[in-house]
């Protein structure tokens, strides 16, 4: 595999894995028993950290990239697993 394929789908999972973890460990303003500044979204988050959730993606989409270049080297689930309709 070419190294801009490598960079490609690595950048996918990273997306990915950016979306899964973005409401991971957000609290609002009203959980944490704090007044809200006027015009404020009852949904906002308190404190939002890009950084810590960048960094949880990276490993998320590290561990997720591993597993799928570890299948691809070793065959592990091939095109032939998903084949449900057999002689067609």
């Amino acid at each position: 595999m070419k190294f801009q394929s490598i960079l490609a789908i690595y950048i996918l999972f990273w997306t990915i894995c950016l979306f899964v973890v973005l409401p991971m460990g957000v609290r609002t303003t009203d959980e944490l028993g704090e007044a809200r500044i006027a015009g404020q979204a009852d949904s906002a988050p308190h404190r939002f950290s890009l950084g810590r959730a960048a960094m949880r993606a990276t490993i998320l989409s590290a561990v997720f990239f591993g597993l799928f270049y570890a299948n691809y080297v070793f065959g592990w689930v091939g095109i032939e697993a998903f084949n449900w309709l057999p002689g067609v």
